[in-house]
């Protein structure tokens, strides 16, 4: 298949995987295969990571989309949700995601992508949102700030002395807090809201 049919029948695709080409082309398997070790060697496609692919030539979506298709399911959450609603004043290097699978860490295109696993009961509280024309599961402010805490609480990353103290809905935050499903930690959050808001 000739590379102008290949992208025009990707076009609507930021990032594919093997299953997306031979979906939109017909090819069997190890055509797909040859397809994309070839373009990968002629710098067409950028591997995002094994089986996620883009085309080199074509803008690169938000990292935050990027960051959703890499490693699923995941919702963009903690310090880089925080500092996207503004409840922390620093600018977040790597992008944190909250998954129900294994914790990982990737670096793609030189950024840093961090997915850390959360119960799978607490997989909640996070929406589509619209950002550059891309659709994107991001956590609610509430629903970022309780699985931040969760981290604080666990000893797995230190709270933000800047921390923003406003504009956090109490009952929504403890609902989300609640969801962890952890009696001493919904307990623990209680004087760190006491305390922050």
């Amino acid at each position: 298949m000739k590379l102008f049919h290949l992208q025009q029948k990707l076009s609507k695709l930021k990032c594919f995987t093997p299953v997306d080409i031979r979906r939109y082309t017909g090819l069997s398997e190890t055509a797909v295969q040859k397809i994309i070790s070839r373009y990968i060697q002629k710098g067409i496609f950028v591997r995002l990571r094994n089986g996620l692919y883009m085309f080199k030539n074509t803008p690169f979506p938000p990292l935050w989309y990027i960051a959703n298709k890499v490693y699923n399911p995941s919702y963009i959450s903690f310090e880089t949700a925080l500092a996207y609603y503004g409840f922390i004043p620093e600018s977040v290097y790597t992008i944190i995601s909250a998954t129900s699978k294994t914790t990982r860490n990737f670096e793609i295109i030189d950024r840093e992508f961090s997915y850390r696993k959360i119960k799978k009961e607490a997989f909640t509280g996070y929406k589509p949102i619209k950002i550059e024309d891309e659709i994107i599961l991001f956590a609610e402010p509430e629903k970022a700030l309780a699985d931040y805490l969760y981290f604080v609480y666990l000893k797995k990353i230190r709270i933000n002395e800047r921390l923003k103290k406003t504009g956090i809905k109490k009952n929504i935050l403890l609902k989300y807090v609640k969801s962890f499903q952890n009696k001493t930690f919904t307990e623990w959050n209680k004087n760190v809201i006491g305390k922050y808001y």
